[in-house]
């Protein structure tokens, strides 16, 4: 029996054999594992030497910003109920479903101006509530 190492062939006996395709199974296993559940390696923060390489803030994010508008989303959330059932329908449907005000207003048996001026009172009344 044979077995590859650094680019020859081995001779062992069949223990050394099995032992070898056995760990060798394991770790195309696991790193099968690591792929399917996104895991990231330390060794691929390190160059060619095994120096760590120097992290790169993004700036394109800014991470006070993410949190203000977390923490609006759920002030936003807390809200919500606090409008009629009306409200919260046009709400609904302009900010969480997506559609236009004409189609809310087609929807509403309205035109899409008087839309646009509920939703507009609405936000203001969503503002004051929120900053309060």
């Amino acid at each position: 029996m044979f077995i590859p190492i650094q680019g020859c062939l081995l001779e062992v006996v069949r223990e050394q054999y099995t032992d070898f395709y056995r760990d060798k199974e394991r770790w195309r296993y696991l790193q099968k594992l690591d792929t399917k559940n996104r895991l990231l390696s330390l060794d691929g923060f390190t160059d060619s030497e095994g120096n760590p390489l120097d992290f790169i803030t993004d700036e394109a994010v800014d991470i006070a910003e993410t949190v203000v508008n977390a923490v609006m989303v759920d002030r936003l959330k807390a809200a919500l109920p606090l409008l009629s059932d009306s409200e919260q329908e046009l709400i609904q449907a302009i900010f969480f479903d997506g559609l236009s005000e004409r189609e809310v207003g087609a929807r509403l048996g309205i035109t899409q101006s008087v839309v646009n001026k509920r939703k507009a009172r609405i936000l203001i009344k969503l503002r004051k509530i929120i900053e309060n």
